[in-house]
């Protein structure tokens, strides 16, 4: 199973962008032996000058080009679950044994999410009722995922 983020916004360098790659690159090598490949993010950015609806139309408009074709689609999002990262392994292997090719996370812009996008989700995941920068999501999100691939590999990265 191939996973990947898409996010909006494009990096600069600075520390998120550096532990975001080295989750990535840590979770590719772990995930080789089950099954798990790609490990990739995907940057999209609007640059017209929209707001509101608009804006969040048009980057989920950007953000569906990044998809591979019957993605399982998890987006990031206050309405979502908040399960411990045990739970969240769990999910994600369910996933891969039950066939799943693509899995990708999206991680919206500042405004949030498009409704209508948001809808069309195979699951709704929420890091807590707090707001975070859509920055640091994308390493908190590429940290989970190396997690989860070492809670099913067995790795001891991942302590109860």
């Amino acid at each position: 199973m191939r996973i990947g983020i898409s996010a909006v916004g494009r990096w600069r360098s600075g520390p998120e962008k550096s532990l975001t790659d080295d989750y990535l690159t840590r979770a590719q090598g772990a995930g080789r032996s089950l099954g798990l490949t790609g490990f990739t993010l995907t940057e999209v950015e609007e640059k017209r000058r929209l707001e509101g609806d608009a804006l969040k139309s048009a980057e989920a408009a950007l953000l569906k080009t990044t998809l591979p074709r019957g993605a399982k689609l998890v987006m990031l999002d206050e309405r979502g679950r908040m399960e411990p990262s045990s739970a969240f392994a769990a999910r994600l292997g369910q996933w891969r044994d039950s066939g799943v090719s693509d899995l990708t996370f999206i991680i919206g812009g500042a405004d949030g999410l498009d409704p209508a996008f948001r809808d069309s989700a195979d699951h709704l995941l929420a890091f807590g009722p707090m707001t975070w920068p859509h920055m640091l999501v994308r390493v908190l999100m590429s940290e989970q995922i190396y997690r989860a691939v070492s809670i099913l590999s067995g790795h001891p990265y991942h302590r109860v």
